[in-house]
């Protein structure tokens, strides 16, 4: 079966995720992609280059799965003499109907904003099959949907939102989780003090402030911890981030974006601690990685997570707001046992190795279900 992935974004975890999908896949997938900038550009004209860039090709696929930064339903009426028969899904590591949107940004001020969450849902609605990457993306995009519809004057076509979930499954983001196995530091030169984790985004949907805030607490209390700092920024970063490196140097074992994925996992593996303070992840790819290295988290009892782990040991796991700096300042005196929990058993599950039939089955019943109409029917619309 070959299958052809498009890619507008290609960067960032969306890169990682449509290679190792081809890498571990037992079908023949071929990427077409974009460089993974300007991404409000990419969800407007990204379509158009890439239609550019596969009306050429010979070779048809038997199946076109597209992400969601992508404009479906320009790029198929673009190639649609070429096609027209193939079945379409689309993948959804994040939608922009629930995405926190900066208060900042021009597009918001403007009125703008909406146009993104309309391509998200006219591509859905063009798919045969939608797939989401966490229960509570899935849950989060109908629960707004049909709101998002009703702000329109007339003709809000409800009947739409129940078509596009009758065609729409949970499939959770594979990682390559393994291959952090083989960076794994043979001996760890453990500080006295825990080590606190940051691996995500520098955006102000991670909700930097909280964390930073909390440990800016703990310290001013003279308690002992060292910091590791990663990920990346995307032009301008919240202001927290320059604060920090300089009220917590004398805690920082490393501070700032590392490209090298040996260096990155050393730290993961090195770190006993990772307080979770995110408003927005619909998945949350970089905790899971955390704590496949057995980095404990500490998370908030919101979006994606408490889906990561079995809900008996969510007291130990997760914490609320009000709570947050109490929890963190005693996992971080606790760290001892710290060192001895083992929050791998949790992601391991996300590894490609135990993903990746599902992926492929689950792929071929894109085309079984065209052929059958399946959404259709089980949405209880006649054709």
């Amino acid at each position: 079966m070959k299958i052809l992935l498009l890619e507008p974004f290609f960067t960032g975890s969306h890169k990682k995720w449509a290679e190792e999908f081809k890498q571990f896949s037992r079908h023949q997938v071929d990427i077409l992609s974009l460089s993974g900038s300007h991404w409000k550009w990419r969800m407007h004209g990204g379509a158009v280059s890439l239609a550019n860039l596969v009306i050429p090709e010979l070779t048809t696929p038997d199946l076109i799965l597209a992400t969601d930064m992508m404009d479906l339903n320009l790029f198929l009426s673009l190639t649609r003499a070429w096609s027209h028969d193939i079945p379409v899904a689309v993948y959804f590591h994040e939608n922009q109907l629930n995405y926190p949107w900066s208060t900042t940004d021009a597009d918001v001020r403007m009125n703008r904003d909406n146009h993104y969450a309309f391509i998200n849902y006219t591509s859905a609605l063009a798919a045969d099959r939608v797939f989401f990457n966490s229960e509570y993306h899935k849950k989060a995009f109908f629960q707004e949907l049909p709101k998002f519809l009703s702000a329109f004057p007339d003709h809000q076509n409800p009947i739409s939102v129940r078509l596009i979930a009758a065609k729409s499954m949970v499939l959770p983001l594979g990682l390559n989780l393994k291959q952090f196995d083989n960076h794994k530091p043979e001996k760890f030169d453990h500080q006295n003090g825990a080590v606190v984790l940051w691996n995500h985004r520098w955006e102000f949907d991670k909700n930097a402030e909280q964390f930073f805030n909390a440990l800016f607490e703990i310290a001013d209390k003279g308690v002992d911890f060292k910091l590791v700092v990663l990920g990346q920024s995307y032009g301008k970063h919240p202001a927290v981030f320059d604060q920090a490196n300089e009220r917590l140097a004398e805690h920082i074992l490393h501070f700032g974006y590392t490209s090298s994925f040996e260096e990155y996992a050393k730290w993961l593996w090195l770190s006993d601690l990772l307080p979770v303070t995110s408003n927005q992840d619909f998945f949350g790819g970089s905790v899971v990685e955390a704590m496949y290295c057995n980095a404990v988290p500490l998370l908030p009892k919101r979006l994606a997570y408490p889906e990561h782990i079995d809900k008996e040991y969510h007291s130990t796991y997760f914490y609320d707001n009000d709570d947050f700096v109490k929890k963190v300042h005693h996992r971080i005196m606790d760290v001892k046992y710290l060192r001895v929990m083992n929050s791998r058993q949790y992601a391991e599950k996300y590894d490609w190795t135990n993903l990746i039939t599902t992926y492929d089955h689950e792929m071929e019943q894109v085309i079984e279900s065209k052929k059958l109409n399946r959404p259709l029917k089980e949405a209880g619309i006649i054709i």
